[in-house]
């Protein structure tokens, strides 16, 4: 198997256990805040023993792990955005919120990259918007859900094109590791500060959500962090983030069998869904067909 095509296999395993995150997150009983300090906070610790037993020789400057802490920092408001546009709205809502990322990509690639602007990738990018805005009843109870789910879609395109440009010649490791620690390190502070002021004492999971909690660590964070950021070496963030507009599809699905949300879905969701698959299967066909020309 090309390294190429093993990249694509990576990224779409990385989806499908992405996709796990919402429902896991709607279990939790949790605020989105706490539930994702938790989250890093765990993933810290298993990379930790995992270091013991297989940590890289490869040396990171100083600088380089002061910028993955960022980033890290960047990610865990994402993760918090997103966690809580499932508290006030639904797991669908917040799903399909996050397709928004192929869109803010497009636009904010060729500011923060200095890329020429690809129309292409707009257009796709457009669809996606399109197929949202069908799949969206815009209720009054959804409003402030849907403003914070499109708020974790636009950090997460910031976080995937950084990522990109910084991580091209480290380990997985040490990304996730550095990363996931600059999450715990802004969350601890924010937390901490806000229990000050409040005067509100520190909140513990319980017995069912310290388990999901473990799943999210190191199943859809520790596994699947290390397939996303090893396919991420050799696609772009565009496709990365085209791509991932199939989490919806895999964690909306899981939120009809377990929760029925699907009664709050009409013919413009299955509409809607049939256009953010279209974009992602284009994007697939034009990298592939890239490719080709590419190697031969």
């Amino acid at each position: 198997m090309s390294t190429f095509k093993r990249a694509l296999l990576q990224l779409h395993l990385f989806v499908f256990l992405a996709g796990l995150t919402g429902p896991i997150g709607y279990m939790i009983e949790l605020n989105g805040l706490v539930l994702v300090f938790y989250r890093m906070s765990i993933t810290v610790l298993a990379l930790l023993v995992i270091g013991l037993f297989a940590k890289p020789s490869q040396k990171v400057f100083s600088s380089t792990k002061i910028t993955l802490l960022g980033i890290g920092s960047i990610i865990a408001l994402h993760w918090v955005c997103f966690y809580a546009s499932i508290k006030l709205a639904n797991v669908s809502i917040a799903l399909v919120c996050f397709s928004c990322t192929s869109l803010f990509t497009s636009l904010l690639e060729p500011i923060i990259s200095s890329k020429k602007m690809e129309w292409k990738n707009l257009l796709l990018g457009a669809l996606s918007l399109l197929g949202i805005l069908l799949i969206f009843h815009f209720d009054i109870q959804f409003r402030t859900g849907i403003l914070v789910g499109l708020l974790s879609a636009f950090l997460a395109a910031i976080f995937s094109i950084i990522n990109k440009n910084v991580t091209q010649n480290i380990d997985t490791y040490t990304i996730q590791f550095y990363e996931m620690l600059g999450g715990v390190i802004i969350l601890s502070t924010i937390i901490l500060t806000y229990n000050l002021y409040s005067h509100n004492s520190f909140i513990w999971p319980q017995k069912m959500d310290w388990f999901w909690l473990t799943i999210l660590a190191l199943v859809c964070t520790v596994g699947s962090n290390h397939l996303m950021l090893s396919a991420l070496k050799h696609i772009s963030a565009f496709t990365l983030n085209v791509t991932l507009n199939m989490e919806p599809v895999y964690g909306i699905l899981l939120a009809f069998v377990f929760f029925k949300e699907q009664k709050q879905l009409g013919i413009s969701f299955f509409i809607g869904f049939s256009l953010i698959a279209l974009s992602v299967l284009i994007q697939m066909y034009r990298i592939t067909k890239q490719q080709r020309i590419t190697t031969t």
